[in-house]
């Protein structure tokens, strides 16, 4: 395949950058969106959720709680099926429901995962350049330092939003009860409510954006070295978003497990009026689980965790940098017309 781009193309604008990212969110939720839904009917077939509990379902991109009620839920999840493994579920799920149920919870993803994503990447390549010019451009903290900012950046923006997206996936409220909504509990807590659950997101996308990004960098240029290339081909930064971002996955999978912990837990006791019996503190729950289930506790679900980060960091990075690509091709023929 050819290359990405040369070193002498003109680099993307800001605009440039958010509309490449955009793209690669939907093309990363439109192929693993499919995937997990297979994975959540299949889990629900072999260990039913109880009634009055929710689980969290994440796609790649990001995490939604549903709710189970006489084996259904009010969101998008639904029953589930007689499945014999990942390929019968997959033929079954279309024949009985429809192609589109393979896409259940697309529309919240996209609303939620876009600005996540323009923020995220955007700031990512403005805070390196900002860096390059700084600390030099083949300084190892660059991707870091870029990779920490600007997911501390994203989901500090973001979570306001994520609150209101909870409240009303499990209630049809309209735009007036929303803000009524939101008003009482800003009267009742203050501002900062609307960042609860914001730490023990910081601690584990924090985390994840540093150890992805300083692998991803430097795999992409061990195998630019290998093949003789300039600038990473698809297939390179294909590679190196699955290898980096499985990586990043397994290291920080402690934080994930701590964090769908307090989601589920907090779920049901302001929503569902279960009485929280857990502590709040990120630390505590996390001491919780390692004396309830040891250390390996910990670890839960490493394997679907991978499944579902890998092809997700893979696409979503392979197709930012096809996106930059073209639109740095795209600027030099604009600058070298008369």
């Amino acid at each position: 395949m050819a290359e990405m781009s040369n070193c002498n193309l003109d680099k993307p604008t800001i605009i440039q950058q958010a509309i490449a990212s955009c793209c690669g969110a939907i093309i990363t939720s439109l192929f693993v969106t499919p995937l997990d839904v297979i994975k959540t009917r299949l889990q629900a077939q072999t260990n039913p959720f109880s009634k009055g509990k929710c689980f969290v379902y994440s796609n790649g991109l990001m995490d939604h709680i549903c709710v189970c009620e006489n084996g259904d839920s009010k969101a998008w999840y639904k029953k589930p099926g007689h499945f014999k493994g990942t390929l019968d579920a997959f033929v079954k799920i279309i024949q009985i429901e429809g192609i589109k149920s393979l896409w259940s919870g697309l529309p919240p993803t996209l609303i939620m995962a876009l600005p996540t994503t323009v923020i995220y990447f955007t700031c990512y390549d403005q805070l390196s350049e900002a860096l390059k010019s700084r600390l030099g451009k083949d300084d190892e903290h660059i991707p870091v330092l870029a990779g920490s900012l600007s997911r501390f950046g994203s989901v500090t923006v973001v979570s306001p939003l994520e609150l209101i997206r909870t409240r009303m996936q499990y209630r049809n409220l309209s735009y007036n009860q929303l803000y009524v909504c939101i008003s009482s509990k800003v009267a009742t807590d203050g501002w900062f409510s609307l960042w609860r659950g914001w730490s023990s997101t910081v601690l584990r996308d924090v985390p994840f954006s540093a150890i992805y990004w300083y692998n991803y960098e430097r795999f992409k240029k061990i195998m630019c070295k290998e093949v003789g290339a300039h600038e990473p081909t698809f297939l390179i930064a294909f590679t190196s978003g699955a290898a980096s971002g499985s990586i990043a996955a397994v290291v920080t999978l402690p934080f994930d497990v701590v964090k769908t912990h307090r989601q589920t837990q907090l779920w049901e006791s302001e929503t569902l009026k279960i009485p929280q019996r857990d502590c709040t503190s990120t630390w505590a729950a996390m001491r919780k689980i390692v004396a309830k289930n040891g250390i390996t506790g910990l670890f839960a679900g490493i394997i679907p965790r991978l499944f579902k980060v890998a092809p997700a960091c893979a696409i979503m990075i392979s197709t930012y940098e096809y996106g930059k690509s073209f639109f740095s091709h795209l600027n030099e023929k604009m600058s070298q017309r008369p």
